[in-house]
């Protein structure tokens, strides 16, 4: 819930603290922002731009495809990396008082929350941040999980969270602002970060002309990240998947491709897949430190 990360928020015209007024939450300067009645909370800037967010439909098939399971396997590695980065902190905290479960994770790009809300399991007594710049996506996010807030947010400006604030940050397949991860870590925190990989979709995106992943992708998202964080460790996961005509059509419609696909051409060419039509999904799960 949105109580849940309150003491986290930040304003994001001034960075002032923001405190609940009724159905509203505010800062010292008087901005003031009301709570949606789906349970999330816009912390737009006035002239943001919401277009590149996720539409209504982009949103909906992502919700199916991933209550299906398909990418079960990849949000249990997420939510074991986490566990594990979790532990690793207790056990090297300075004293006991450090070492309770209340902390912040927080998911940039988080869409529906499906992610976020597998790693919350894992992580008993954590409040998660849902962040992402669809107001359809974090309407779902919202009810994914009992301690998750939802707030809309620009991932390319100041992120209204407090600085080291947040003990995790996670991020899969969603934009990544290093300046901005570095400054809500708190010193010694962590960034999951999942990416595919060339192999993710291959055989979909030969056969239907879909947008292909640079064989360079994970050099560049390091490169880009080196300034602020230090890559700690990473893991291949990769898996075959079945999917049905209604499947492929599913996953095509969540994802970038969705933006870039004819429905007519999409129409013909899966009309010549075989049924069903197994898949490979291929993700790199990578963790970033902040010093």
């Amino acid at each position: 819930m949105l109580q849940d990360i309150e003491p986290y928020l930040a304003c994001p015209h001034c960075a002032q603290d923001l405190t609940r007024h009724e159905r509203s939450l505010r800062c010292p300067a008087g901005h003031s922002f009301d709570l949606a009645k789906q349970g999330y909370v816009s912390l737009l800037a006035g002239d943001a731009h919401t277009g590149t967010g996720d539409t209504a439909e982009m949103v909906a098939a992502r919700a199916d495809f991933l209550a299906a399971g398909h990418y079960r396997p990849i949000a249990d590695a997420l939510a074991a990396a986490a566990a594990s980065v979790a532990g690793a902190a207790v056990a090297g905290v300075a004293s006991e008082a450090d070492a309770g479960p209340d902390g912040l994770v927080a998911d940039l790009g988080a869409g529906t929350g499906h992610y976020l809300a597998h790693v919350l399991e894992a992580l008993p007594g954590r409040a998660g941040a849902a962040l992402d710049i669809s107001k359809y996506a974090l309407r779902r996010a919202a009810k994914a999980h009992p301690r998750i807030g939802a707030v809309v947010c620009d991932a390319w400006r100041p992120l209204p969270l407090r600085d080291a604030s947040a003990d995790l940050m996670l991020n899969v397949f969603a934009p990544r602002n290093g300046p901005e991860i570095r400054r809500v870590l708190r010193p010694g925190g962590t960034l999951l970060l999942v990416s595919p990989t060339a192999r993710h979709l291959r055989e979909l995106v030969a056969a239907l002309g879909l947008l292909s992943v640079d064989e360079e992708k994970q050099r560049r998202i390091d490169e880009k990240l080196g300034p602020y964080l230090t890559p700690t460790g990473r893991q291949s996961v990769e898996f075959t998947l079945r999917l049905s005509a209604q499947d492929v059509r599913t996953v095509v419609g969540m994802g970038p491709s969705a933006w870039h696909t004819d429905p007519d051409r999409l129409a013909a060419a899966l009309a010549d897949l075989p049924e069903p039509v197994e898949v490979t999904a291929s993700v790199t799960v990578a963790a970033y430190r902040r010093p």
